[in-house]
């Protein structure tokens, strides 16, 4: 991809831009935040006591490549695929904090990309280049550092969550498969869970948003982005639920920095799926499994897939309840 070589300059810079991060929003076309993280219980805050947990992400997606510019166009096809792997450690303090309780925790994803895509560039005298991509990469991600407090108020459950990536992962200028984001970003999320533990009814929902630096190896500076996280769940009984979840995922401003040369493009997409918590005793340890999968639709500006989350938590310590 890095190696294409043009038939005149502006299809060179245009050409290995559209190829590194395609013409979606949010540079590499990926954000920080991993959407659909939190759907099912999102508001609900386990007891005091340390909590592991691996939080298994799949994704799919493609999307069409179609742009213009100083009589330059680009047009093509990108096909990726992702796993990562988010294995977390949370400790939730025994004191009291406002009511509630207060929690910390650390997350150090690792997994890999794949990548697949050709396209077409059409030079302003008619001149035609057609080139293709096809690579993947494994590595570790940034670590990301976390803050969350919840409490409790009869059926209700409520949490507000900081996360913070640190830009010190393993990252490669002009590698668009890179797990690390070579920028600090802040996501703030705020969480209601309803529980009616007579009827068994479950909704929950998570709104926030993500606060992205520059990155100061190609001075792009990914926009504000906004996510929206819902689910409707039954609980047959203490240890098994079922239900729809859902995303919605809006970009409010506009990429920008001397690096966004394509354009301020600013994403969106909505998701829908199934969903299923599953917990069962290990001796006499709980495992909690969440499973959940979204179909996205209505995008623009990003790729268009499938997105799979498997999630295993248990206790380490301290209290172990969890509905």
């Amino acid at each position: 991809m890095a190696k294409v070589i043009c038939l005149i300059a502006p299809m060179a810079t245009i050409g290995a831009l559209v190829l590194a991060q395609p013409t979606f929003a949010a540079e590499g076309g990926t954000g920080f935040y991993l959407l659909g993280s939190k759907s099912t219980m999102a508001g609900y805050l386990p007891g005091p006591g340390f909590y592991g947990s691996v939080s298994n992400y799949f994704y799919s997606g493609s999307g069409n490549i179609d742009y213009q510019a100083g009589g330059v166009t680009v047009s093509g096809n990108v096909n990726a695929d992702a796993y990562v792997g988010l294995p977390t450690v949370l400790w939730i303090l025994d004191q009291d904090v406002l009511g509630g309780n207060l929690g910390f925790s650390m997350t150090m994803p690792m997994g890999g990309k794949s990548l697949s895509a050709d396209a077409l560039l059409t030079g302003p005298k008619g001149g035609v280049l057609g080139t293709n991509y096809d690579n993947d990469h494994w590595d570790f991600g940034d670590p990301v550092l976390g803050a969350i407090w919840g409490g409790h108020s009869g059926n209700l459950h409520y949490t507000f969550n900081s996360l913070l990536n640190i830009p010190v992962g393993p990252w490669e200028k002009g590698n668009p498969l890179n797990l690390s984001f070579h920028r600090w970003a802040l996501d703030t999320t705020a969480a209601l869970t309803y529980l009616n533990p007579s009827n068994g009814i479950e909704l929950s929902g998570a709104m926030g948003f993500t606060f992205n630096g520059e990155n100061s190896d190609t001075n792009y500076k990914t926009g504000t982005e906004f996510h929206l996280e819902s689910a409707a769940m039954l609980h047959v009984s203490r240890t098994l639920s079922f239900g729809v979840n859902g995303y919605f995922y809006d970009q409010v401003t506009g990429d920008s920095g001397s690096g966004a040369v394509l354009g301020d493009f600013k994403g969106q997409v909505l998701a829908l799926g199934p969903a299923l918590d599953y917990t069962f005793m290990l001796g006499e340890t709980p495992v909690v499994t969440n499973l959940r999968y979204f179909h996205e639709f209505n995008t623009t500006h990003r790729l268009e897939g499938d997105a799979a989350f498997l999630t295993v938590s248990v206790p380490l310590g301290g209290q172990t309840s969890h509905k």
